[in-house]
């Protein structure tokens, strides 16, 4: 059973979620506007956000950035369109997947799961310290610093680098990420990769548009460096 904040104002889809998450054994705490959503947040953390991104006062994008420069609570978000820049949007803001809407509960439920699923202990490789460059990855403790200084990575960015990384100068197609660290086994939107890894340039890159260690294989993939 997790904890769910289901942030949504329409009361109809609410309700529905509400009842349907409830069955699944989730405790679901609702809220209809961003504002309220982050305060109850801020009051007692959720284990994992149902987050809609057209809300009324404080977008669904914002409140996706506030929670997330907040702490690693996993993020699915609700959208009306599968329109690429709700999704790219909404995912560089900081979500770990989406559901288009007219949602269907069993396509909710799953997800939930398989992002909870990933905030577990990463096996990206044996534990052990390892260094490249100035980037020190702890796979024991599931820390990351640079030049020393430590840097914190929500779950997937964590399980994603940890990946890359255990296998320094392999490339990596889109699809066997998704398989590997979204434990999505179907063809998955390969937005979700391009995404994570460009949040996670932005954290562990000198200069993110130019980067060291995580590095853009065109027509198929990435690979970890460090150049």
């Amino acid at each position: 059973m997790a904890r769910v904040m289901l942030i949504e104002d329409d009361p109809s889809v609410r309700e529905s979620l509400r009842l349907s998450l409830g069955r699944h054994g989730h405790d679901v705490e609702i809220a209809e506007t961003g504002e309220e959503g982050l305060r109850r947040l801020s009051a007692a953390p959720a284990d994992i956000v149902v987050l809609d991104l057209m809300l009324p006062g404080l977008d669904g994008f914002e409140v996706c950035r506030r929670i997330r420069a907040g702490g690693p609570t996993p993020i699915v978000m609700l959208t009306a369109r599968g329109d690429d820049l709700d999704v790219v949007s909404g995912l560089e803001a900081g979500a770990d997947d989406y559901v288009v809407k007219p949602i269907r509960p069993r396509v909710l439920e799953a997800r939930i799961r398989a992002v909870l699923r990933r905030g577990g202990p990463a096996t990206a490789a044996s534990a052990g310290q390892e260094t490249h460059g100035d980037l020190t990855i702890d796979r024991g403790a599931l820390t990351v610093s640079k030049a020393g200084v430590p840097i914190t990575l929500p779950p997937l960015e964590l399980r994603l680098l940890l990946e890359l990384s255990a296998a320094c100068n392999q490339v990596f197609s889109r699809q066997q990420l998704l398989e590997s660290v979204w434990e999505l086994d179907f063809l998955g939107d390969s937005r979700l990769v391009d995404a994570c890894v460009q949040r996670l340039r932005v954290k562990i890159e000198d200069v993110p548009s130019k980067p060291r260690y995580i590095q853009t294989v065109r027509g198929f993939g990435y690979r970890f460096g460090p150049l």
